[in-house]
């Protein structure tokens, strides 16, 4: 196993020489209790796998300096605590400094099973997908071991992922079961990304930006005596202002700064029509009763009018958002022109 605070490298004897270019890396907080039966279950397939301490309390990571044997094994350790956002990031850093074509995402406290890793990488290597993730929701009968709480939770922040990032198709948004090619993980800005629970949500709304192809992995839901840190009553305000925040700066830079489109003018229109329509149908609405009269008729169908429009035009603004989801995986491209020495 090796050390590495910063950038000091101790290199273990007794690396292999071949490799398979698949990475795993494993944010360790409060961990030690499982982290030695996730790293076992690892199979001889991945080549790298990243724990990072995130500045411990519970000292994960010098449990992990004393326990674990594993040559694959390498110990990074945040100076402070940085979330599981920070965490990863640092972990990505590394393996693409490494040399790592793919890296997988996997908790440390034993909810997520190292034998489904190869689902995850398998569609990323076919060059199917440039990031998979776990949706413990595709199952319908496996749903029911998963706490109610975190069932409604992880039904809304869904709904919200999806307008956000514009992955209509996708599902169970905070999932941390990922994989991603390297190629791709070099353009995300990580400076930007959130570092704490949204990191999972955030990370797909950039995914986004760069026309990356996100897939669904099936996997079923893994609770045992772990105390999970996200709790969706907590955290639903503060997504959604995220959300809306990311679902605004999505539709600016994809609808009017990189591109436009008909359904650029489709939802100007629609924010016009059902502006307008509220404010004048609902004026003269409060007027109406304020002065015991009766709104002429004309001065309701001009509202309708507006209101019933609007909406039509922006179910079509988000029929043309559903059907524009990334389809083409963009790491071969990305490939192609750093062979070609245009990158």
């Amino acid at each position: 196993m090796r050390q590495e605070v910063g950038v000091q490298t101790h290199v273990a004897a007794g690396r292999r020489t071949w490799r398979t270019g698949v990475a795993v890396v494993i944010p360790c907080y409060k961990v030690s209790s499982h982290i030695a039966g996730v790293l076992a279950a690892i199979g001889p397939e991945v080549d790298w796998i990243y724990c990072v301490d995130d500045a411990c309390p519970a000292g994960s990571g010098d449990f992990i300096a004393r326990n674990i044997a594993d040559t694959r094994v390498i110990l990074l350790r945040n100076a402070q605590n940085e979330g599981v956002g920070g965490a990863v990031m640092h972990g990505y850093r590394r393996a693409i400094e490494d040399g790592a074509s793919v890296m997988v995402k996997i908790d440390g406290d034993g909810q997520m099973d190292p034998a489904l890793l190869g689902a995850f990488v398998a569609p990323i290597l076919a060059g199917d997908a440039d990031y998979t993730k776990g949706n413990r929701f595709f199952d319908l009968r496996e749903i029911k071991s998963m706490p109610l709480v975190r069932r409604i939770g992880n039904l809304g922040l869904s709904f919200m992922a999806k307008a956000s990032s514009g992955y209509w198709d996708i599902f169970d948004p905070t999932n941390g079961y990922t994989a991603i090619h390297a190629e791709v993980a070099k353009r995300l800005p990580f400076e930007s990304i959130s570092h704490r629970y949204f990191f999972e949500t955030d990370i797909l709304f950039r995914l986004n930006t760069l026309r990356a192809v996100v897939l669904d992995i099936p996997m079923d839901a893994r609770y045992g005596d772990e105390t999970s840190g996200l709790s969706a009553s907590k955290v639903i305000g503060e997504f959604f202002v995220k959300h809306l925040r990311n679902f605004s700066k999505r539709i600016l830079y994809s609808y009017f700064l990189r591109d436009m489109s008909l359904a650029s003018l489709e939802l100007v229109a629609a924010v016009a029509m059902l502006g307008f329509g509220g404010i004048f149908g609902g004026w003269h609405w409060w007027a109406a009763i304020a002065h015991g009269t009766t709104t002429p008729v004309g001065t309701i169908m001009i509202a309708t009018v507006l209101l019933v429009s609007g909406l039509q035009l922006l179910l079509a603004f988000f029929g043309y958002d559903i059907a524009s989801t990334p389809r083409q995986a963009l790491h071969p491209r990305l490939q192609r022109r750093r062979f070609t020495g245009l990158d």
